[in-house]
């Protein structure tokens, strides 16, 4: 197929009117003779967007162990202009989440496809778990780690951690070696947080939130972060984190800036009662909350609305584009096969009009709507 005329989000990082010819994978990029297929003469196409920390959306939980409901998933992603995710379980006891990896590694996907796993618990710390159940925390182990990898289908391409609970930095030496160590839910101060990456943790779960603050003479985990060049993740909903910090923020960070939406079972849903990891959670104009208190559980938005909502605060359209697919694509390092339009890479992108609205979704060259 050939689509003409596009302006096109290039690996440069720059927008330029580009033809794009693809099958499964994209052949090639330029000046193409031939009659288009598709003219997208004032159109925008950018790579399909990579969501690595999402929960769930249509009333389904990854951690459900449910493949039906991991179908129902990926067709809301697909739908949001997300090609690829990682199905992200939250603090769960031992078996409950063997039973969720076992459902994903036998899930085949018939829309955003699958691209690992995330364990975002249950390697916590009590202090900072915000909304994952205290009675299934667990201390740093390996073993269950490789315990969980292997039920999988050794496709857990991220993990989080705190690197101040016992045991967690030969964790984070060993893990390291088989996927990306992220630090997140975590009372860690500025040292042991460079300790930790420099022992191998490179990425860090959504910055600001499950942490301790900023401070100037305690930079915390938001600083060892920037000192260590790690990757960080932002929840762009204007809810988690105000929009003046999330425009410093890029400007900080830089190229190492992952957009995500640590999206919930209420995602695509309207407001009511939920639950996340056994717990009651409740949704009020499209705020997620631990049911009866202030805690914020997560977010009902998509990638797709989180670069709209920073291009909306003042961040650059390049720059917004940049961490939806990029870098998450580098996080996971699946970078060789998905996360911008190279000759090569899966045919994964979005066509957008001028207002960043969806008007088209390409998984590996075939148009899902």
């Amino acid at each position: 197929m050939l689509i003409k005329n596009a302006t096109l989000f290039g690996a440069d990082k720059t927008f330029s009117v580009q033809d794009m010819a693809f099958g499964e994978t994209i052949e090639a990029i330029g000046k193409i003779e031939g009659e288009a297929d598709l003219d997208a003469t004032g159109k925008y196409i950018i790579p399909g967007l990579i969501d690595v920390h999402t929960h769930g959306a249509m009333e389904e939980d990854a951690s459900d162990g449910s493949i039906e409901g991991l179908e129902k998933m990926s067709h809301y992603y697909a739908e949001n202009g997300v090609t690829s995710w990682c199905p992200t379980t939250m603090t769960l006891l031992e078996p409950t989440l063997e039973t969720a990896m076992h459902a994903i590694r036998d899930f085949e996907s018939q829309a955003a496809r699958v691209a690992g796993v995330h364990l975002e618990g249950p390697f916590l710390c009590y202090a900072k778990r915000g909304a994952q159940a205290a009675e299934c925390l667990h201390k740093p182990d390996v073993e269950m780690f490789k315990r969980l990898n292997a039920a999988s289908g050794n496709i857990v391409k991220l993990v989080t951690v705190a690197c101040e609970e016992e045991g967690a930095m030969p964790f984070i030496e060993e893990v390291s070696k088989s996927c990306t160590v992220s630090l997140g839910h975590t009372v860690a101060n500025y040292d042991q947080a460079m300790a930790a990456y420099a022992a191998g943790a490179s990425h860090t779960t959504h910055l600001f939130n499950g942490m301790n603050p900023l401070h100037h003479r305690d930079p915390n985990v938001i600083g060892a972060a920037f000192d260590s060049n790690a990757t960080v993740e932002l929840i762009c909903d204007g809810l988690h984190i105000h929009p003046s910090v999330i425009r410093m923020m890029f400007k900080l960070y830089g190229e190492k800036m992952c957009l995500i939406s640590d999206s919930l079972r209420c995602a695509g849903m309207p407001d009511g009662d939920y639950t996340l990891g056994g717990q009651p959670i409740e949704m009020k104009n499209g705020k997620a909350t631990l049911k009866g208190s202030d805690t914020l559980a997560g977010s009902s938005i998509s990638v797709l609305k989180a670069v709209q909502n920073v291009v909306s605060f003042g961040v650059k359209l390049e720059d917004a584009v940049w961490s939806a697919t990029a870098v998450p694509a580098q996080v996971i390092k699946a970078y060789d096969k998905i996360g911008s339009l190279e000759k090569g890479k899966y045919a994964d992108f979005l066509i957008l009009d001028k207002d960043l609205n969806l008007e088209a979704v390409y998984i590996g060259g075939k148009k899902y709507c």
